[in-house]
């Protein structure tokens, strides 16, 4: 069972002008890091974490979801199981029938 939707992680070829793009939709950049990377949020919905990617890679987007623990459906396409990420949580990557991917974040 999910807690919810937490963030959506969006990837770019330009961090500054997708930046600049969503703050003309009214979002308010939250933080920015020093590698091209930062969170934009827009009222009470979930924050919008954009990073850029280098050209030769296609940007993807995916949707962060909050689940109780690691133990959840093992009918899901697994894309990577869960496992420790740089910036402090545990998460797996999962794929819908659509082929869209999907973040399952760990609750801590």
């Amino acid at each position: 069972m999910s807690e919810g939707i937490t963030m959506f992680v969006m990837e770019t070829h330009n961090w500054g002008k997708t930046a600049k793009f969503l703050q003309r939709m009214g979002f308010s950049l939250d933080f920015e890091t020093d590698h091209s990377s930062g969170q934009l949020s827009n009222g009470d919905g979930p924050p919008v974490f954009v990073v850029e990617v280098p050209e030769s890679q296609e940007p993807k987007t995916a949707l962060v979801v909050a689940v109780p623990s690691e133990s959840v459906d093992t009918g899901l396409d697994v894309l990577t199981p869960f496992e420790d990420t740089h910036y402090g949580t545990r998460e797996m990557t999962v794929r819908d029938p659509d082929g869209r991917t999907w973040v399952l974040r760990a609750a801590s």
